[in-house]
């Protein structure tokens, strides 16, 4: 029998709370407290939960330079019609454009890097979410 496991994705950061307010304001959900002291939560509908950690020697990554890997990023699914929206949205929150091309159709991302470094990808989906609901985007 497998032990139960949530899985929660950290983000390293100098300033953990900005970035939390960052994300919180862009995913629709709330800040708490992390089971650490260094560490901040964000937690919301959807099955949103990402954790932001102190790093007091954070550098942020150098991707998309053409010698670094993107290694992770966030991929937030929107509806392909919110798209501009979502981007403007981004942007006045304190995301920085890293490659915005409209590809058009189903395969419609953009990438971003939120205000410590990390990139996220916003990526077009087919349908709407369901306001309060858990589930995710549908092709």
């Amino acid at each position: 029998m497998a032990v139960p496991k949530t899985g929660l994705l950290v983000l390293d950061c100098a300033e953990p709370q900005e970035l939390a307010d960052f994300y919180a304001a862009l995913l629709g959900a709330e800040v708490r407290p992390g089971d650490e002291l260094d560490v901040i939560e964000v937690v919301g509908a959807a099955g949103i939960h990402l954790a932001l950690r102190m790093d007091h020697g954070y550098a942020p990554p150098s991707w998309p330079r053409p010698d670094d890997s993107q290694q992770a990023h966030l991929r937030i699914l929107v509806a392909r019609e919110d798209m501009d929206e979502a981007e403007r949205e981004a942007v006045g929150l304190g995301a920085r454009p890293l490659d915005t091309k409209d590809n058009g159709g189903a395969r419609d991302t953009r990438l971003y890097s939120d205000p410590a470094g990390h990139p996220f990808t916003l990526a077009a989906r087919a349908q709407r979410v369901s306001a309060g609901t858990d589930r995710t985007y549908h092709d």
